[in-house]
């Protein structure tokens, strides 16, 4: 899913997680800013029944996707877990690999950047100060 997309789905977990009073709170907010997206927000709140059931962030707990939950259950055989356990640690040994990876890669082109600034800024302070680099010389 693109993050444009994705972009709505989270804003509603965002407030589910947060309870009615930041729906109200949104559905207020647009109405006074531009009241077509107040509207909109309290169409949604009664179309989901957001309005009025109790707290939204049951609802949110029994939507989300299992896979969240289910991914440390066991299944009963004793080889698919072990296997299971054995992509899962690797992946994450992978994904902490290539998180150190790009933190390697930002830290170098920082440098890069920064000795680059320095050098222009070297550059440029001994083109306005000749005299200066005269004397060092001499």
């Amino acid at each position: 899913m693109s993050t444009v997309a994705a972009w709505p789905n989270r804003a509603e977990t965002w407030l589910d997680e947060r309870g009615k009073g930041a729906w109200m709170a949104a559905m207020i907010v647009g109405f006074i800013f531009f009241w077509p997206v107040g509207l909109a927000l309290l169409a949604y709140m009664i179309w989901s029944k957001r309005m009025f059931s109790g707290t939204c962030a049951k609802r949110n707990k029994m939507n989300r996707p299992r896979h969240y939950h289910g991914a440390f259950k066991t299944s009963g055989n004793l080889a698919f877990d072990s296997y299971k356990a054995d992509t899962l640690r690797r992946l994450e040994e992978e994904q902490g690999n290539f998180e150190n990876f790009l933190q390697r890669l930002r830290e170098s082109k920082d440098k890069a950047e920064f000795d680059q600034f320095m050098d222009e800024r070297a550059t440029k302070a001994r083109q306005t100060n000749p005299a200066d680099e005269a004397e060092t010389t001499a």
